[in-house]
């Protein structure tokens, strides 16, 4: 009877990071040379969110949420990404810091 609780236990371990997984909204986003695209990321809101960022320009960025409170510095090519706790429904901008121009916004619905 212990066994079978044992093995119980394991097989949940097993599945929690599937759970977990299919928790987390996945959204992409590239920064080039001045550039995001897309400029407007639309999320659920409630659920925690993940933003795969890619630099494909040729100097570094600086992927950066004042209300969010993240920042991301990226050397030319490389690939990250950005966890995010479920939001609120709302507006929240970000902006590559190193480029003031290209800003973006992230939208929670």
């Amino acid at each position: 009877m212990k066994a079978l609780g044992m093995a119980l236990v394991a097989v949940g371990l097993a599945f929690a990071p599937l759970a977990q997984a299919q928790d987390v909204h996945v959204v992409s986003v590239v920064l080039k040379d001045g550039r995001i695209e897309p400029a407007v990321l639309e999320v659920p809101a409630g659920r925690r969110i993940k933003i795969l960022v890619s630099n494909e320009g040729a100097t570094p960025i600086e992927f950066e949420s004042l209300p969010l409170k993240f920042e991301k510095v990226l050397a030319p090519g490389a690939k990250s990404s950005v966890v995010i706790n479920p939001l609120k429904p709302g507006e929240y901008a970000f902006f590559d810091e190193f480029h003031p121009q290209a800003t973006g916004k992230i939208v929670a619905k």
